[in-house]
């Protein structure tokens, strides 16, 4: 069965809905490593499913403001930066509107990342991979070696744990990433082989 765009967004829809429901949002933001390490990354994976579903009108009138994709990531790196500060995740479970500030953000964060990744082609991906894993990496550092607690709702050991998923999510997509990279090259590499006229014979 062929999985086509409008199957990817009605996942993405279904996917989103039963996130916003009151017990899957209280059961990830209960821990904060669960709250940044697995709740960020779904929300943003169903608003990157829901951007298949875009018309092509729509997606040509983002290509118009996103060339190269540099805008998309640009809001992509913007809204995880915001994202992991600590009293942002504080205010999201005391206030609804931050709460869903925060969702709509993550969501149309993924939207972006999904339309932008391929237009950007691998200088800009290492662009904005070189400035948000390390960003990434230094917010786990502090996180594990504070004495104090950052964020009042969660307890210490929370907040270390989450600084070590930081530091390993970092890394495991920096080197999925330079895998793919060397893939790509590898395929280049092998096409242009293919393509290149035989040396006629001495």
């Amino acid at each position: 069965m062929t999985v086509t765009p409008r199957h990817q967004a009605l996942a993405g829809l279904i996917g989103l809905a039963l996130l916003c429901l009151p017990w899957a949002r209280h059961t990830l933001e209960a821990s904060m490593w669960r709250h940044m390490v697995w709740q960020f990354p779904l929300l943003m994976g169903a608003g990157a499913l829901l951007a298949a579903g875009l018309p092509a009108r729509a997606r040509a009138a983002v290509a118009r403001w996103n060339a190269q994709g540099i805008c998309g990531l640009l809001l992509v790196a913007l809204v995880l930066a915001v994202g992991m500060v600590p009293r942002v995740l504080d205010l999201a479970l005391l206030r609804p509107g931050v709460e869903w500030t925060k969702l709509a953000a993550l969501v149309a964060a993924g939207a972006a990342l999904r339309l932008s990744w391929r237009p950007a082609g691998l200088v800009l991906q290492f662009f904005f991979l070189g400035n948000v894993l390390p960003m990434m990496a230094v917010v786990g550092s502090l996180y594990i070696e504070s004495p104090l607690r950052l964020c009042n709702a969660y307890l210490l050991d929370d907040q270390v744990r989450l600084g070590q998923w930081l530091i390993g999510a970092a890394a495991g997509v920096a080197a999925l990433w330079l895998a793919w990279v060397a893939w790509v090259m590898v395929r280049r590499e092998a096409r242009a082989q293919l393509g290149a006229p035989s040396r006629a014979p001495r």
